[in-house]
């Protein structure tokens, strides 16, 4: 019965797309009417190198750059997307607009690899106001003040680019650049100099000393470490000067001085929802970073490229569908013939499965990335306390805290965040923040004692960047602390934090086995994937008395 069936549905079909390919198909293309890109003079080389790269892989799709000016990028009305440097700080600032970061450019303190001084000198490190006194006074430049008891003079060289001596005289907090006891010269005259002089030192962008593939610094020349704090020694939460890939994870997530970046952005009035606006913007956040070194500029590290495509919707592209021409009596044949064949298959299926219980799949579940200890992101230089909360001392002495990626991943998306204003005082362990989902909410508890002197006020509007860059753009408070010294000691660094993490993956197992009805099918689909793995944002899918079990059963506990 079933081959019987299976076979007048074969010559259903073939008669079908006998007869579909026998009619004159007229298929029109659709007129394409460019999408403009707005951008600031200095990434108008970049932005037209991305659309021009864009337009060759996708000729169906149209990206135009229009130069614009730093004081005027015309946002538009809507989701018109502009890229925007530093230069542009009222797009930048104004918090209504909706913005995700695209790349970035670093200036850096280099010297040479053979300096003799070089133990010594990445053990302390020079300090910004140490940086300050050698550009501004010329005695000073001898290695005995960086170097303790070494004489040597300190050769100083800068490329003359003004973004590189706009972002030093910040940095040294000067109104500019001292021109005495200072060589400048073009990039290659400069990145040479520093290369054959063992008493050298300079500032210079980090794409100027990168290494082919973009994974080493290039030959004879060294980061110069930043004594943030001015403690005459380069701490634990200081040191990532030693490998180029930990040092750019160091800049996004807040490690470096804030004077000598800055962040190249993706600015729309409202995110983007638009199916080539959101395409573009993906290729330019993976493809398109490619092209950011050779205007200039770094490109994102891969986790941080992966946390802003986590801001992106998805793209829905549709194209329409080719004109085909038929006569009447074609159409109610081609009708009759869908009619009959789906009945068959009905039929079929019904009579194959109407003995066997239900079983229920769930595409998009199977398909999604599942949740174990490699999805969850944990950097380098950071505190971390077992409430999934971190803590980092700021240059200032002031502490910025915020919520760990593990628990982004558990709740998925948050909808809101409850905080405590400025001037309140927490100790460590009283509720820090309240986290919401739709109404449901866990409260988190605080690394360290201390008083509020900062909220982030971007999350009151804009709580996505929990989820998107919990460690940068999702911190929650900057503390007064008031026992950092003896608090840390309760809290742990990367490499513990991580093995610590690998047995919370059991716990919060054992808690849904206890907790859910695993009988149910209910329950199976939303908590796992296929093979057992837990399901990312595991708790999204659960109601308001599942999530208060878990702040009761797992976070209290």
């Amino acid at each position: 019965m079933k081959s019987t069936i299976s076979l007048s549905i074969g010559f259903l079909l073939l008669f079908l797309c006998g007869s579909i390919s026998s009619k004159e198909i007229v298929s029109k293309k659709p007129i394409q009417v460019p999408v403009s890109i707005n951008c600031t003079p200095d990434l108008y080389e970049l932005t037209t190198k991305w659309a021009s790269d864009y337009n060759s892989l996708n000729p169906e799709m149209k990206i135009r750059v229009v130069n614009a000016t730093f004081n005027n990028i015309a946002l538009g009305e809507g989701e018109n997307l502009s890229f925007v440097s530093y230069q542009s700080q009222s797009a930048i600032n104004n918090e209504t607009n909706w913005k995700i970061v695209v790349g970035r450019d670093v200036i850096v303190p280099i010297m040479n690899a053979g300096n003799p001084f070089l133990s010594e000198i990445l053990k302390r490190g020079v300090s910004p106001e140490l940086f300050a006194q050698i550009f501004k006074n010329p005695e000073k430049q001898k290695w005995a003040f960086i170097a303790k008891g070494q004489n040597a003079p300190v050769h100083v060289y800068m490329i003359n680019d003004e973004s590189i001596k706009t972002a030093v005289s910040k940095f040294i907090k000067a109104t500019q650049i001292p021109v005495n006891g200072i060589t400048f010269g073009n990039r290659d005259e400069v990145i040479s100099m520093i290369q054959k002089d063992p008493y050298a030192i300079g500032f210079c962008k980090v794409v100027n000393v990168m290494g082919p593939g973009n994974q080493n610094l290039i030959e004879n020349v060294r980061l110069l470490p930043i004594d943030r704090n001015g403690n005459g020694t380069i701490d634990h939460m200081e040191n990532i000067y030693s490998d180029l890939n930990q040092f750019l994870r160091g800049v996004w997530i807040g490690k470096y001085p804030k004077t000598l970046y800055s962040n190249i952005y993706a600015i729309s009035k409202v995110q983007p929802t638009k199916g080539i606006e959101l395409a573009f913007l993906k290729y330019v956040l993976t493809d398109g970073q490619q092209f950011l070194n050779a205007a200039g500029y770094c490109n994102l590290v891969n986790t941080e490229s992966q946390a802003q495509l986590e801001k992106i919707n998805e793209a829905i592209i549709t194209v329409p569908p080719s004109k085909v021409t038929y006569s009447v009596s074609d159409k109610v044949l081609l009708i009759t013939t869908l009619l009959i064949a789906i009945g068959l298959i009905i039929s079929l299926v019904f009579r194959r499965f109407r003995n066997v219980k239900t079983a229920i799949t769930i595409d998009h579940i199977s398909q999604s990335k599942g949740l174990d200890e490699n999805s969850v992101v944990v950097p380098n230089g950071l505190y971390y306390d077992k409430t999934h909360t971190w803590a980092f001392m700021e240059k200032e002495g002031t502490v910025t805290i915020g919520i760990d990626d593990f628990m982004q991943h558990i709740t998925g998306p948050i909808t809101r965040i409850e905080m405590k204003k400025p001037g309140e005082k927490i100790k460590k362990g009283d509720v820090l923040c309240s986290i919401i989902q739709s109404g449901k909410q866990l409260n988190l508890y605080a690394p360290i004692s201390g008083t509020i002197k900062k909220q982030n006020e971007a999350l009151i509007t804009n709580s996505s960047s929990l989820n998107s860059s919990p460690y940068a753009e999702g911190w929650v408070y900057e503390i007064e602390p008031l026992n950092w010294i003896k608090e840390i000691q309760f809290l742990d660094m990367a490499d513990k934090y991580k093995r610590w993490l690998g047995t919370e993956f059991p716990r919060l197992k054992d808690f849904l086995a206890a907790t859910l009805k695993y009988d149910s099918i209910e329950y199976k689909h939303i908590v796992l994937q296929d093979g057992g793995n837990l399901k990312d944002g595991v708790l999204s899918d659960f109601g308001p008395k599942i999530w208060e079990e878990f702040q009761t059963n797992f976070l209290d506990n």
